[in-house]
């Protein structure tokens, strides 16, 4: 059986502001409903554990579609989302996939989450996949390999991007600029020609899509790749 740890954030808020976010939910739904019906183990876990909130604009009726509905109407995934485990019980695991979900709250959470570096480097290493969709790429940006080397120094990769931050108006709640802090580390960078529509890039075991829109492609990828 193959076996996904999926990373979500604990974050409910914009730092110390009063804006709600978390995570977005069909970063999380599409990647869950696939692997649910391939018979894979798929465990929900964030930096804290625990309560998982989540984005309100992920549920509004234009955003939620069938998929993402449908599991947010079940009530065993709600569960799974007010009992996340916490990293710290999955540092020694083994899983075939990491991946992790975006929504604004990770940027709080994930970049400075040693557990989830931890956990990232040493799948990576060991040649599994690791996966990372919209802000769920700002986990990525502070992982070094055991040489030292930046896990995503001159990689092929893309994630949410600055223009997107200002459609979504939320450049002035972000703590810094994703886009910018992916430049900063590698020269291909990479983006949908429009914004707010799908884009996955794959660099080898590294996989990664911009925004909620690349969400099923991104699902479908993983699948393949498991099944591979």
């Amino acid at each position: 059986m193959k076996k996904i740890l999926a990373v979500v954030t604990n974050t409910p808020t914009y730092g110390e502001t009063s804006l709600n976010t978390g995570l977005w939910l069909s970063e999380l739904t599409h990647l869950y409903h696939l692997a649910k019906c391939e018979g894979f183990q798929i465990i929900v876990a964030g930096p804290k554990g625990g309560h998982v909130p989540i984005d309100p604009e992920s549920l509004k009726s234009y955003l939620l579609d069938r998929i993402s509905k449908g599991l947010w109407q079940n009530e065993d995934f709600r569960q799974e989302l007010l009992h996340s485990r916490p990293l710290e019980e999955m540092k020694d695991k083994d899983f075939d996939l990491i991946y992790l979900a975006g929504g604004h709250g990770t940027m709080f959470d994930f970049p400075n989450c040693e557990a989830l570096q931890y956990i990232i480097r040493r799948h990576y290493e060991r040649g599994r996949l690791v996966a990372a969709i919209c802000h769920g790429v700002s986990g990525l940006i502070h992982v070094t390999l055991h040489d030292g080397t930046p896990l995503i120094k001159d990689k092929k990769l893309t994630g949410f991007s600055w223009f997107e931050e200002i459609v979504a108006r939320r450049k002035n709640f972000v703590p810094f600029s994703l886009e910018a802090k992916l430049k900063m580390q590698t020269p291909y960078y990479l983006k949908a020609l429009l914004p707010m529509t799908s884009k996955v890039v794959v660099d080898g075991n590294l996989i990664t899509g911009q925004n909620p829109f690349s969400s099923k492609v991104m699902a479908k990828v993983l699948i393949e790749k498991l099944r591979g």
